[in-house]
């Protein structure tokens, strides 16, 4: 049973074909392509099938960086809206699912061995409880999981389009400015690879640091600012302050969030922090801002303490859950 498998995002796409669920880390063709670069979800796929040659895959499973309903998505950052009765009438396949994407990377996570993950926080792992999932990549997403008696269910959430809650007098302040922008201020906004450019920008305008003018120039000519700024904040010879400023602030408001997410689930099973942003910040994440961010929740940051926590480091999560959807859907159809 041939399947295609895949993990589109608001900036790249990556599709694969899958032969078996016992080979779910080794698939039998895979590429990656540029979102941006296509018009339509078909144009991709129409490439990828082309490039490799395959004419008999007639099932498909995709997660989707955007809410799905109904059996149509639109990509929330990318004028894509996909649906399920059109790939298969201009594509040719049999079936057809469309899933949220941070509900594929939560069909991955029993999938993930140690080598896939970095640990935050040991914490007490309960082998059933609840689990989370919170994704920093172009946009920021969340979903949770649920133990049915014998496996693991994954549910698709929008919370990373909650309202931004500030936790400090710095963050009050970045709220008011983007207040004066935007009618909703959103996690996303502020915690995500399009965020950091914002928090860049605030801290600039704000006049927290200076913005030097050799990074300024840098900057301007970047085809991805969230890139420059990143690696221009890692960079242990830097002395760009401002660059490292926006870093330190995404940093704690990921650990804020990831925290409520926490509060809310109660995941005794553990906090799975993906997307492509976290494995690039590692040593950031370790440094003890993003967890002291987590467990400052007043009178309950004591139950937080118990909650594992782990940085998801495989970049094919979405794309492994997707394929796991699939098959575990097809085993129902056949």
């Amino acid at each position: 049973m041939e399947m295609i498998a895949g993990d589109i995002g608001g900036t790249k796409t990556i599709l694969a074909l899958f032969r078996s669920e016992e080979s779910l880390k080794e698939p039998v063709a895979e590429a990656t392509y540029a979102s941006g670069a296509f018009s339509t979800l078909e144009d991709v796929i129409r490439m990828f099938l082309s490039e490799h040659g395959i004419k008999d895959a007639k099932y498909a499973v995709f997660g989707l960086a955007g809410p799905v309903m109904g059996g149509k998505a639109v990509i929330t950052n990318l004028p894509w809206v996909i649906e399920e009765s059109r790939l298969i009438a201009e594509l040719g396949f049999t079936y057809v699912h469309l899933l949220n994407d941070l509900e594929a990377v939560g069909h991955s996570i029993s999938l993930l061995d140690g080598s896939d993950l970095a640990t935050l926080n040991e914490g007490l792992q309960d082998k059933t409880g609840p689990k989370a999932v919170i994704a920093a990549g172009t946009g920021l997403g969340e979903a949770y999981l649920t133990f049915n008696g014998s496996h693991y269910v994954p549910h698709a959430s929008e919370g990373g389009h909650t309202e931004f809650g500030p936790s400090d007098e710095k963050e009050i302040e970045l709220l008011k400015y983007f207040l004066k922008k935007y009618d909703h201020v959103s996690y996303e906004l502020v915690c995500s690879g399009s965020g950091i450019p914002n928090l860049y920008a605030f801290l600039k305008d704000k006049k927290y640091y200076p913005e030097p003018e050799w990074f300024m120039k840098s900057l301007s000519e970047a085809k991805d600012p969230t890139a420059i700024i990143i690696s221009t904040a890692l960079d242990e010879n830097s002395s760009c302050d401002i660059c490292k400023g926006a870093l330190g602030m995404f940093v704690s408001i990921l650990g804020a969030e990831a925290g409520n997410l926490a509060l809310k689930i109660l995941p005794t099973g553990g906090v799975y922090i993906g997307g492509g942003i976290p494995p690039r910040i590692l040593g950031s994440l370790k440094e003890g801002r993003f967890m002291e961010s987590f467990f400052r929740k007043g009178r309950l940051s004591k139950v937080l303490h118990s909650v594992p926590v782990y940085v998801i480091l495989n970049p094919r999560a979405g794309l492994i859950g997707a394929a796991e959807a699939g098959f575990e859907e097809m085993g129902m159809l056949v």
